[in-house]
């Protein structure tokens, strides 16, 4: 087994290698200490998987309540929101939020995020579950930003909504189920409930530096310096729209509120 003294110089080592931020890298051990820590981790992440699953039973156990149904608009005109099930019993929507007159470059980076991570819900509808995104911004200026982004998905907008359940916080998940001609609400989310779609940040989590973000728990030496959710926006765009045909420089005079 590799002693304490060669362990120290094989870490100090590989940060001279590396520069100053291999410093703050996790302690060097040999492979069968390292399987002693990971194995003693995994049991707390099988409870954690445990507890996921007891609370989704409960969650299934919910009741619900009743919405009203209305008309919003999408690329067909004012489209009944029994028609937006798409002929399937249940209907997961993802509320985007959106800044009317703003251009697109300054839309929300964090639904950018969200929706950018869920292109194709392929397997939700060989499941009965329609998916669709319910705009805040009117249908005008909310088709140009999902034309721009290129998403295939089904988007409706909700501007002069005045029902919390189909418009109302912004940013998040909403559950629906149909019974007949009658739609309820099942579940919806909150704050970081939205990172169930987002599989890049659990990504993220795995990794040794995490989010880089400044809350985190992390080992001394290896603390974020950065703000949450900085790297949603790169350049004056959010992220994602740099992948995209036409994305230009983002004039560095005009101000941007951050929205996330």
């Amino acid at each position: 087994m590799t002693t304490t003294s060669q362990q120290q110089h094989q870490h100090e080592g590989h940060a001279e290698h590396h520069g100053p931020r291999a410093r703050a890298l996790p302690d060097v051990v040999d492979r069968a200490a390292w399987l002693e820590e990971r194995n003693a981790l995994l049991v707390r992440e099988k409870a954690h998987t445990h507890e996921g699953d007891a609370i989704a039973a409960a969650r299934r156990r919910l009741p619900m309540t009743e919405v009203a149904v209305r008309d919003l608009v999408g690329d067909n005109g004012p489209t009944s929101l029994l028609d937006i099930f798409d002929g399937r019993d249940e209907l997961l929507v993802y509320k985007h939020m959106f800044h009317t007159g703003m251009p697109i470059e300054d839309q929300c980076e964090g639904c950018t995020f969200s929706v950018w991570n869920l292109h194709d819900t392929s397997y939700l509808a060989a499941a009965g579950i329609s998916f669709a995104v319910f705009c805040e911004g009117p249908w005008d200026e909310a088709a140009q930003l999902r034309d721009f982004m290129g998403y295939t998905l089904p988007w409706y907008s909700v501007a002069g909504v005045d029902d919390p359940a189909l418009a109302g916080e912004f940013g998040t998940l909403a559950c629906f189920v149909r019974e007949g001609d009658r739609v309820f609400l099942t579940y919806d989310t909150t704050g970081r409930g939205i990172e169930a779609i987002l599989p890049q940040i659990q990504l993220l989590d795995m990794t040794p530096f995490g989010r880089r973000e400044a809350w985190q728990d992390s080992p001394e030496g290896r603390v974020g310096e950065h703000d949450p959710c900085w790297y949603w926006r790169k350049d004056g765009r959010p992220t994602a729209q740099w992948t995209r045909p036409g994305a230009t420089p983002v004039d560095p005079n005009i101000p941007h509120r951050h929205h996330h």
